[in-house]
């Protein structure tokens, strides 16, 4: 076991997606406060400029892996890369985005080095020697403290949100090709046409301006006010449950436990009282600005700024604001 931390950057469409530059911000204090090495591990085939891009970060190295076996994901080959990278060269600790692709990847990869693996984490503490993480429990009431007891390395997955991509650090680090024999890993899987899930539909957790609304709003015809004042910003439209259940927004919309997570520079909540299954979708938001008429509404414990009021008053006097 060496003492380096090894993140796993995923990308797509010639982009490196959100989460991946979050676990290697989160990457970049653990090793700060561990005074240990951080290397950033791509796969693909021709993602050369990508893993230029990771060397303007603060890394110690980007370590680039390219075949034309690992030009879309499977997990097979994955598995197979990544083995044998983590069993040659044992760093403390390996992390990775907590996305549906790395949600099929991880246990494989854990299964075949056996290795301890811990999930959507949302957070860590270090103890000692040793790293401590964060994992919410059932359905969001309740964090847990996890510790591993296997041999290094460490696999972790992060949920999106556990830290800003604005934390990440610049600095430079030497990309270092790494050659590995892909050639006896049999593709079993096709790739077929991509699509989106949620195509043409809005992704909220790449808002940067969010404005929510919840039961406050008493009636899907109240709606104009929030419609009004999200566009006054250029922010989009979320939603508590209670909005989506009563078919007021559409699900695509819904931010919390069974909807989405987000992180945006500004999430305004109108008449959302803040319940827990609320909250873990938009709690690492930068700035959280509440309307409440209930005081003692849980939201104020999150906000950064509070306003009692009614929003039926508060809101379009904001919307004016704006617009002068």
């Amino acid at each position: 076991m060496s003492e380096k931390i090894y993140v796993l950057i995923d990308h797509g469409e010639g982009e490196i997606r959100t989460p991946s530059l979050e676990s290697l911000a989160l990457g970049q204090r653990m090793a700060e406060e561990a005074g240990f090495s951080l290397h950033a591990l791509i796969l693909g085939n021709e993602i050369g400029p990508l893993a230029e891009r990771l060397g303007k970060q603060k890394v110690d190295s980007v370590l680039l892996v390219e075949d034309q076996k690992l030009a879309n994901y499977d997990p097979d080959v994955y598995c197979r890369a990544l083995s044998e990278i983590l069993t040659e060269d044992q760093p403390y600790l390996f992390l990775m985005g907590h996305i549906y692709q790395n949600i099929d990847l991880a246990p494989k990869l854990a299964a075949a080095i056996n290795r301890g693996l811990v999930t959507d984490c949302i957070g860590y503490r270090k103890e000692g020697d040793d790293f401590v993480f964060v994992r919410q429990m059932f359905r969001n009431k309740l964090n847990a403290d996890v510790q591993f007891r296997s041999e290094h390395p460490w696999i972790v997955t992060l949920q999106t949100g556990a830290t800003s991509v604005d934390d990440l650090k610049e600095g430079s680090g030497q990309v270092v090709e790494r050659s590995l024999d892909l050639s006896a890993v049999e593709l079993r899987r096709k790739q077929l046409e991509a699509f989106e899930a949620t195509q043409g539909k809005v992704d909220l957790s790449q808002a940067e301006l969010i404005v929510a609304v919840g039961r406050g709003i008493k009636k899907a015809e109240n709606l104009k006010i929030i419609e009004e004042l999200a566009e006054a910003l250029g922010a989009e439209i979320a939603a508590s449950r209670p909005v989506v259940d009563s078919e007021w927004l559409t699900r695509d919309r819904q931010i919390g436990s069974s909807g989405q997570t987000v992180s945006p520079r500004l999430y305004l909540a109108c008449g959302i009282s803040g319940a827990i299954q609320h909250i873990v979708g938009m709690k690492n938001a930068q700035c959280i600005v509440a309307i409440n008429t209930d005081p003692n509404a849980p939201i104020f414990n999150i906000a950064t700024y509070g306003i009692v009021g009614d929003l039926f008053e508060i809101v379009p006097a904001l919307t004016k604001k704006l617009k002068e």
